[in-house]
């Protein structure tokens, strides 16, 4: 195996996606364009509360805390406070061995609920159970600087108790409180921002939003008790923003997938909306291109079951996200609201209701949008047969970079919803406790590999089955109201065996999905095709066609092309040639990964060639009589990449 390929591969992915020689100097001049502390520090409002909302913004929801389309939201938030009341308050505990954060989420749920129902409220009782868990955390050693996600996120959540009860404590509760966010959360960070190597401030993905975005909340909070702090620490995070907010850019999307897309939007928004209450300003920031149309994604990337679109290391679930709420109003986008608006009534929190209560209140439609849609940002392409109808057809089809962080080799990765059900599956990620899972051994797990997704590969062995340098572009995209469309190019994911290799996927009359491969190369190779399914498969005897069957629904697979290949079904499991996987971790994260043992995989295989196009034909119901289309070269399918 080359092992220095590898290892340089996996430790571009543990970094996180790079910047271009020619993208460099804009990230560069976008950073040092950022207002410097003088600047910043005058302008940030005396009163409290003042992140994420003010006396006035809790003052408009208490008016529409009585809205019948509002009272549901906010009288489940306030269950969720109440069973707070008789819980203890939270411990400190290192959890798979080096994880603080799932602590720290549970302080900012509870701080957010508490908080929240004290203003709608003021019952006094609220107020001291906050108390309670603040104090606790107050006197935890340390907020886990090792994994610094913890030590941000703990910073926010006592930033928002410190700010939205600052009245409501007492001075020394007050200094407790100051002092902790201090000692335990903007110190370790200034470490970190003035180091050489910059740590999460020189990141460009989800590190970089969550930890600039929780310090800087923190920094709002006490800023006139300890301006120079404050000070330098909202000057660099500002200034280090835009590092990764410009892979936003062109349209929204996230490349660290559906999951990190959630994460990373949440503190972005977070640290945007503390700018906006707190300074009156986020400095241009929201203004970067393709922030604007960033809830775009999620309308996207969920089908019609409520799962995701789940590449790279990302699981199927969705339950909703906040921020969809305030970026609505940031952009006037009710669609965002009218999206967000579901999770927030089957699942509410306090963020839904004080972001989402004006929206809840007006209950805005959605409007006609598109069926299909393209995101060159990440270059994943979705198409959909409806959009309210929960048995509709769905599809996610993905290029993209393999490089970019918590990325997997799945160019050209699908998958399919139909008739109330996933049929073709993504396996999601693995542990991320197990050996090297971020580092050399990436490669080496079934789930990162081209063969743990529904991807095809060419003379599997040992070595990455995709390179985990390519880049693979979706350059052509079609849309009408019979049929979409994309083709993404994978000639550099397959360098090492081709000289050329492109996928289409086309829905054909919003009933069918065509997967149509293309491969040519100097000399012969062995092919494998690959689609992941929970279903039940049953082969023909001519191996053409093959029927899948779960949840009382069927869906047909029929082998358009080539004339000799024929449909095979396996377990998800390593190929005989695939390298060894390293072992399981010692200790597991919290969280399983899917039970690939519940897991089959219709495949095709074909060797000794060196031009060959494949095409499968997958029909939701029963196999139908008509004849399959005929088959169009890529080369002269419709439409191009704008």
């Amino acid at each position: 195996m080359n092992v220095i390929r590898l290892i340089v591969a996996a430790a571009l992915l543990a970094l996180g996606p790079t910047v271009s020689a020619q993208e460099k100097p804009a990230a560069e001049r976008l950073a040092t364009e950022r207002p410097a502390a003088a600047d910043i520090l005058p302008k940030i409002k005396k009163a409290h509360p003042r992140l994420l909302a003010t006396t006035d913004d809790f003052a408009r929801l208490k008016e529409l805390a009585a809205n019948p389309k509002v009272a549901p939201t906010l009288t489940a938030v306030r269950r969720q406070a109440d069973a707070l009341l008789s819980e203890p308050p939270s411990k400190y505990e290192i959890r798979d061995g080096k994880r603080l954060l799932y602590v720290s989420r549970e302080v900012k749920e509870h701080v957010l609920s508490l908080g929240l129902v004290y203003h709608m409220t003021a019952d006094r009782k609220y107020a001291d159970r906050l108390w309670a868990e603040v104090d606790a955390v107050s006197k935890f050693p340390d907020w886990n600087p090792r994994h610094f996600l913890d030590t941000a996120e703990m910073t926010f959540a006592m930033a928002i108790a410190y700010d939205w009860l600052f009245d409501t404590w007492t001075p020394a509760q007050r200094a407790t409180l100051r002092g902790a966010i201090l000692k335990l959360g903007l110190e370790p960070a200034l470490k970190i921002y003035r180091a050489p190597s910059g740590g999460f401030a020189r990141m460009e993905h989800n590190w970089n939003q969550v930890c600039n975005g929780g310090i800087l909340t923190g920094a709002l909070a006490i800023s006139e008790d300890e301006p120079a702090v404050a000070g330098e620490i909202l000057e660099r995070a500002i200034a280090s923003l835009p590092l990764a907010m410009e892979h936003f850019a062109p349209d929204g999307a996230w490349g660290e997938g559906p999951g990190y897309w959630d994460y990373a939007t949440e503190y972005n928004v977070y640290a945007l909306a503390a700018l906006r209450t707190a300074v009156g300003t986020d400095y241009g920031l929201s203004a970067m291109q393709g922030f604007s149309t960033t809830g775009d994604a999620p309308l996207a990337f969920t089908g019609p079951l409520g799962l995701t679109f789940n590449y790279a290391d990302a699981k199927p679930g969705f339950s909703g996200a906040p921020q969809l709420f305030w970026l609505a109003t940031a952009f006037n986008q009710p669609d965002y609201a009218v999206f967000q608006s579901g999770y927030a009534s089957s699942k509410p929190t306090a963020l839904d209701v004080l972001w989402g209560a004006a929206w809840m209140a007006r209950d805005p439609g959605m409007s006609n949008r598109p069926l299909d849609r393209l995101f060159r940002t990440d270059h994943v392409a979705y198409l959909r047969s409806a959009w309210d109808d929960p048995k509709a057809l769905f599809v996610g089809f993905k290029g993209g970079d393999n490089k970019v962080n918590h990325g997997q080799l799945d160019l050209g990765s699908f998958v399919i919803d139909a008739l109330g059900q996933r049929w073709a599956i993504d396996p999601g990620p693995d542990d991320y406790n197990r050996p090297g899972y971020f580092g050399p051994n990436r490669w080496l797990f079934y789930r990162c590999r081209a063969e743990g997704n529904n991807c095809f590969i060419l003379n599997p062995d040992a070595e990455p089955d995709q390179s985990p340098m390519a880049v693979g572009p979706i350059d052509r995209f079609y849309s009408d109201a019979g049929r979409g469309s994309a083709v993404v190019d994978l000639t550099a994911a397959y360098a090492r065996h081709a000289t050329s290799a492109r996928r289409g996927l086309a829905m054909l009359d919003r009933k069918q999905v065509l997967i149509q491969d293309e491969i040519k190369a100097d000399k012969p190779f062995k092919y494998a095709w690959f689609m992941h399914t929970g279903a039940k498969v049953a082969i023909a005897a001519d191996g053409k066609t093959a029927t899948l069957t779960q949840g009382g629904q069927t869906l047909t697979a029929r082998l358009v092309g080539p004339a000799n290949a024929k449909f095979t079904v396996t377990q998800a499991r390593p190929l005989p040639t695939s390298p060894p996987e390293p072992p399981a971790a010692v200790r597991p994260m919290l969280g399983k990964v899917t039970d690939l043992a519940e897991v089959r995989k219709l495949t095709v295989q074909i060797d000794g060639v060196s031009d060959l196009q494949v095409a499968v034909l997958l029909e939701p119901g029963p196999a139908a009589a008509a004849a399959p289309p005929a088959l169009t070269p890529l080369s002269q399918w419709p439409g191009a990449l704008r």
